[in-house]
């Protein structure tokens, strides 16, 4: 393996970027936009109502409450490979038991134990790796990363409405979770390695010709936070909590959004494709975000990332025209990719790498909490009000409070 690295006209990081890439693309088949194409169908076919349907994904979200911190020890311990090797191959079988699941406890069982691993192993285990071979260039590494994941977003809802309109939902939750298998389980396996000295090397692809004071600016001087010392500070809590909130706007839109847009009178295939849409700027808008993340500090890129969301879910009781549609899906898809690459550059910058996968474990519980929450909240909104406009103002004033959580999270000082 070192030989075959020490023949690459590149750095291996850049490999792992990739790899860790390809399962956060796959992920997508728990993705709440991926099930948003799906409500319509099994609501209609099971006589589900959409608060039972997302309930699903709320039910993987408290989960993920306690499962976080496990992953992140595991991270630390066992090495990202295995966590995000598992957790694939989990995926894969949870996204095809989803064919047969009819009744509602086998629906929850299966989806919300896919919503376990959306949260937990697959984008803790990838963040972390990437944060790890990555400091100087942190910020556009974990762009590309979530620019994978935000593929996924597109492409996921897309493929299953054809497969849906081709085979029929239950089949295409079949498909679904051989695509998993397909472009995850042998990357995974073959490439990810836990860190770059691990193999000899040294983050951002630095070398031992380089100054002593160039190689110092990439490890010696980073911060070095245990977990103990690193929930003992505000900042942590303002970014975790803060980026719970962003969790609980996302997880509250995108997992009603697709049955939004067709009550709003438009078409099934202008739905899909605001959907997907949304996926597609925020592929756009990881690359941008991760490099603003290195260009000014992170707590004002996290404050834009918040505005961001609060504007776009504001537009939403707006939208019923198709392009009003696309235009406000496609908007708050930026923000959402804000949400994904600025919080883990924002860790790594702030605490270190040496624990950072116990460290995430604790701030992703934050964040699985969002997601369990906002979930069922906008399908029980619906329920008794027959509209989502409540829950959509409520958001984008949550949206605006954690603006200002972002701005008071400083850098911590030991």
């Amino acid at each position: 393996m070192n030989r075959l690295i020490n023949r690459l006209p590149f750095y291996y990081g850049w490999v792992i970027v990739f790899t860790a890439g390809l399962s956060m693309f796959v992920r997508n088949a728990a993705g709440s936009l991926t099930i948003a194409v799906f409500v319509y169908p099994m609501e209609a076919d099971l006589g589900w109502s959409r608060t039972e349907i997302a309930g699903a994904a709320s039910l993987g979200g408290l989960l993920s409450i306690v499962g976080a911190p496990v992953t992140g020890w595991a991270c630390d311990k066992f090495g990202v490979r295995w966590v995000l090797l598992v957790g694939v191959f989990l995926l894969g079988i949870t996204t095809i038991s989803l064919s047969w699941a009819t009744v509602l406890v086998a629906f929850y069982a299966a989806f919300g134990f896919g919503r376990l691993l959306f949260t937990g192993p697959i984008p803790i285990g990838a963040s972390v790796v990437v944060s790890r071979w990555f400091v100087k260039m942190r910020g556009r590494a974990n762009g590309i990363l979530f620019f994978c994941h935000a593929v996924g977003m597109a492409v996921f809802p897309y493929v299953a409405f054809i497969f849906i309109q081709a085979r029929g939902w239950q089949q295409a939750w079949i498909l679904l979770g051989a695509m998993v298998w397909i472009f995850a389980l042998l990357p995974v396996l073959m490439f990810i390695r836990q860190s770059p000295e691990d193999l000899g090397l040294l983050p951002d692809g630095d070398t031992s010709h380089q100054s002593a004071d160039e190689m110092v600016q990439g490890t010696s001087e980073e911060p070095k936070w245990n977990v103990r010392e690193a929930i003992g500070t505000k900042s942590l809590w303002l970014l975790a909590i803060g980026t719970g909130f962003l969790y609980l706007i996302q997880s509250g839109t995108n997992m009603h959004q697709g049955a939004y847009f067709i009550d709003q009178g438009l078409s099934l295939k202008v739905s899909a494709l605001a959907v997907s849409g949304s996926g597609v700027m925020a592929g756009v808008g990881t690359l941008a975000w991760g490099w603003l993340a290195e260009k000014v500090p992170v707590r004002f890129a996290f404050a834009a990332v918040a505005l961001v969301i609060a504007l776009s879910i504001g537009l939403f009781p707006q939208a019923d025209t198709n392009i009003e549609a696309l235009a406000y899906a496609g908007l708050f898809g930026v923000g959402v990719a804000g949400m994904l690459v600025v919080p883990p550059v924002a860790y790594a910058d702030y605490f270190g790498r040496s624990s950072l996968g116990a460290i995430r474990g604790v701030t992703e519980s934050m964040l699985a909490g969002g997601q369990a929450i906002g979930a069922v909240l906008s399908g029980y909104v619906f329920d008794v009000t027959g509209s989502y406009m409540s829950a959509f103002y409520g958001f984008a004033i949550l949206g605006g409070i954690t603006v200002l959580m972002g701005l008071s999270a400083k850098a911590p000082l030991k």
